[in-house]
């Protein structure tokens, strides 16, 4: 990934509580994946901005690059990677994403 790119993500990461890169937006999500996190994020009453991974394949392959993780949507709380569709769902029934929510947005 060239420094542009990389120089890019960390700026959307860094300029947002909640950063959410994945197919479409919150107000229409293009894949289920993505659509599984915005309905988490929503049901948790949490703000957060989301980035269309689909109108920038600079971004699309470099996000996965910098997480060294190989899937769409990716998740960061506070510049902290958290996970894709399948660990929140987790985190979600296990109660433990609106614990780790609360605690990074509070601090």
């Amino acid at each position: 990934m060239d420094l542009k790119t990389r120089d890019r993500i960390e700026t959307l990461i860094n300029s947002h509580q909640i950063m959410v890169f994945m197919k479409g937006n919150k107000l229409m999500p293009q894949c289920g994946f993505s659509n599984n996190v915005v309905q988490i994020l929503n049901s948790l009453g949490m703000s957060f901005e989301t980035f269309d991974v689909l109108s920038d394949m600079e971004i699309r392959q470099g996000i996965k690059d910098f997480s060294n993780w190989p899937t769409i949507p990716q998740v960061y709380v506070k510049g902290e990677f958290i996970g894709g569709s399948d660990i929140l769902i987790e985190m979600f029934n296990s109660g433990e994403l609106r614990e780790k929510l609360e605690i990074a947005l509070a601090s």
